[in-house]
């Protein structure tokens, strides 16, 4: 009996840890674009720079990537005046 709940336990932990890990996905602002005959994309650049480095000389281009969104900072509460 031990055995059958401690693999419900695993079981239930590995499930909710899967559906939790697909929202940390992070999105970033720059993508390359390969020039290879598959079109492979990478939109894995935080600076432009980075992408133009790993475009260089295989015929690719860099673009901003039209699925991200910069994270909006909240500014910091002020403490009141006494």
């Amino acid at each position: 009996m031990r055995l059958i709940s401690a693999a419900l336990a695993v079981g239930a932990f590995g499930l909710f840890a899967s559906i939790h890990s697909a929202n940390a996905e992070i999105t970033y602002p720059w993508c390359a674009q390969y020039g290879d005959p598959d079109g492979t994309r990478n939109c894995g650049f935080s600076r432009l720079d980075q992408c133009r480095a790993a475009v260089s000389g295989n015929g690719g281009y860099c673009e901003q990537n039209p699925m991200y969104r910069p994270a909006v900072e909240n500014p910091t509460p002020r403490k009141p005046r006494r």
